[in-house]
């Protein structure tokens, strides 16, 4: 029976988590460890892409690690973004965050509803003229760059950020005794087999969510015992409660 849950999240800030309802509901303890964390490029490592910031009039921000890398960077290259420069977020929550760094004016920040780029893209389209700017992380896709071509978007991606693995501390290697481990992203198999390379999984259970890491636990020969997002389970949690429910 599964008793011990490793997350391979943060923990949620919030109490009304659907996690923490699946703690009590089935008696299983759930532990939250990411397995990996970003990181950000340094000046110099920025510089080898030849990108200047200044011959944009627009940033295109997917994420808050974004955000914050993009106002770091511009910090350390003595950049001062200019008043007139225009943000596109992919939702609300992300383009409030940039009131951390600079004043939020309407006029300057757009947003979209779903999280998803290609539902910002009308909006930057209304805005042809600009010249887009994208930071992005170090294992993002080229499919950014076509879905912006296809537009015929004035745009240039570069890498402001980097994710590595959380490495384990002694004790944690020695404490590692659970009997699930919840993983979402190929990332982090990446940083399990950094951190146990002799790991063997036995009766431990391995969930993935999406299918980009599912297809990670079966190039390692792992067995892939719970799989979201699912017609029926759209959430790792609402199929984590379906898939405890049959555990005997």
């Amino acid at each position: 029976m599964i008793k011990k849950i490793l997350v391979s999240q943060p923990k949620p800030t919030s109490d009304k988590s659907p996690y923490f309802d699946i703690a009590r509901e089935f008696g299983v303890e759930l532990v939250f460890r990411p397995f990996i964390k970003v990181e950000g490029l340094t000046a110099k490592e920025f510089r080898q892409q030849k990108v200047n910031i200044l011959d944009h009039t627009a940033i295109v921000f997917t994420s808050r690690h974004a955000i914050d890398n993009f106002f770091k960077l511009a910090k350390e290259l003595r950049v001062t973004i200019p008043e007139t420069m225009k943000y596109f977020c992919v939702t609300e929550t992300i383009a409030l965050y940039i009131q951390k760094y600079v004043q939020y004016r309407k006029r300057k920040v757009f947003f979209g509803t779903t999280g998803k780029l290609i539902d910002l893209v009308p909006l930057m389209v209304k805005h042809k003229a600009e010249k887009y700017l994208v930071p992005m992380s170090d294992i993002s896709t080229s499919s950014v760059t076509e879905l912006l071509d296809s537009k015929n978007l004035d745009h240039k991606e570069c890498v402001m950020y980097r994710t590595v693995s959380d490495d384990f501390t002694k004790e944690e290697v020695e404490q590692f005794d659970y009997d699930m481990l919840l993983f979402f992203s190929p990332a982090g198999l990446n940083a399990l087999t950094k951190n146990f390379p002799d790991f063997t999984q036995g009766d431990i259970c391995i969930g993935a969510f999406g299918p980009a890491t599912a297809k990670e636990v079966s190039d390692r020969g792992l067995r892939l015992d719970l799989k979201a997002p699912t017609p029926e389970f759209p959430s790792m949690t609402g199929a984590l409660k379906d898939f405890l429910k049959n555990d005997k």
